[in-house]
């Protein structure tokens, strides 16, 4: 029986296998081509997963010969939108890495070349598949916390990837802040308005760019979101899904990121001569069955494609949090609060 998705593989470091080992265990799935710019890479990954297809170093190449009909893009975010533009436009749908784009003017073509050639384009955002954040958004989304009007995530981590994060000018907003910025949009259902930022790059940084950030964001349903994040941080990390705080007109709903979140929230009356109300602990009910984290998110894409219709991660809404991460920039560059519908 043909496969109904021929997959050609753009970008063979060390993401490639994270993708690969998931498609290959699909049974509607075939990796016909395998594409980078370094031969050995491709070559390398060809041979660990004992992969029949050929091996190419021009993605327009691969298309033409190998028939694809879908392209995973994992080259460097600075790649990203010839190796889409040029998987759309012959014909094929794209699933690609984190972010869309390192700027709103590229990620604006891309999503132009969606739509034109009336394919599919979706990025990946894996941080939203998880049991204990799609309980932390029930908490929100039920009312169980009352409306959200306040909402702080704390990023801190010390990673030594190296390569070319390391010699980024933003290292943590477009590498990193691109996941938690996502996860406020995600838990809120709310669109981002504004930015404030203050970039910086802490004392014994092992980073060229800077390595830490505070941003201040409005949304359109009056949300605050505040960011406080660095990844040079040494010592009491935090969760890779940051620490979050949700505050609601009725309590507040807690997630360290790592365990299962909670809530506080305000007992009925109020006690005479009490300077705080009394609360009660609700334990979030997780009921997230699906798979999580890239897995998860390949699942949802791949079903969206069978089912033709939009991925949570669409890149039509995606570049919502794109802006977010571009104004982020923007702001720390001009020392200045700006409204994302003006980027």
């Amino acid at each position: 029986m043909e496969k109904s998705f021929r997959v050609a593989v753009c970008g063979c470091g060390n993401i490639a296998d994270t993708w690969i080992s998931y498609v290959i265990a699909r049974k509607d799935v075939e990796i016909v081509a395998l594409v980078d710019i370094v031969p050995e890479n491709s070559r390398a990954m060809l041979k660990k997963y004992v992969l029949s297809c050929k091996t190419y170093n021009s993605l327009s190449g691969a298309i033409k010969a190998s028939g694809a009909n879908l392209v995973f893009d994992l080259t460097v975010p600075s790649a990203h939108k010839e190796t889409v533009i040029t998987g759309l436009e012959l014909g094929c749908d794209v699933l690609g890495e984190k972010p869309m784009a390192n700027t709103l003017e590229e990620a604006r073509i891309m999503v132009d070349a969606a739509v034109k050639c009336r394919r599919y384009y979706s990025v990946m955002q894996n941080y939203r598949f998880n049991k204990y954040i799609r309980a932390l958004k029930d908490l929100v989304k039920t009312g169980t916390i009352g409306p959200a009007g306040f909402i702080c995530a704390d990023y801190f981590y010390g990673d030594h990837f190296g390569g070319f994060r390391q010699v980024m000018d933003n290292p943590l907003i477009l590498d990193v802040c691109i996941h938690t910025f996502d996860q406020a949009r995600f838990i809120l259902e709310s669109d981002p308005v504004s930015v404030y930022c203050y970039e910086f790059n802490p004392i014994g940084s092992w980073y060229k760019g800077n390595a830490a950030v505070v941003c201040i964001f409005e949304f359109s349903n009056g949300e605050v979101f505040c960011y406080r994040g660095s990844r040079v941080a040494e010592g009491a990390l935090t969760s890779w899904h940051s620490s979050w705080r949700i505050m609601g007109t009725m309590g507040t709903a807690i997630w360290d990121g790592k365990e299962a979140p909670y809530c506080e929230v305000v007992l009925p009356g109020r006690a005479e001569n009490k300077l705080v109300n009394d609360f009660k602990r609700i334990d979030a009910e997780l009921k997230w069955i699906g798979k999580e984290w890239h897995q998860g998110a390949l699942d949802e894409m791949f079903s969206s494609l069978i089912e033709g219709k939009k991925s949570e991660n669409d890149c039509t809404d995606n570049i919502k949090s794109v802006s977010m991460m571009v104004g982020a920039v923007r702001s720390a560059l001009y020392s200045e609060k700006i409204f994302l519908k003006d980027l």
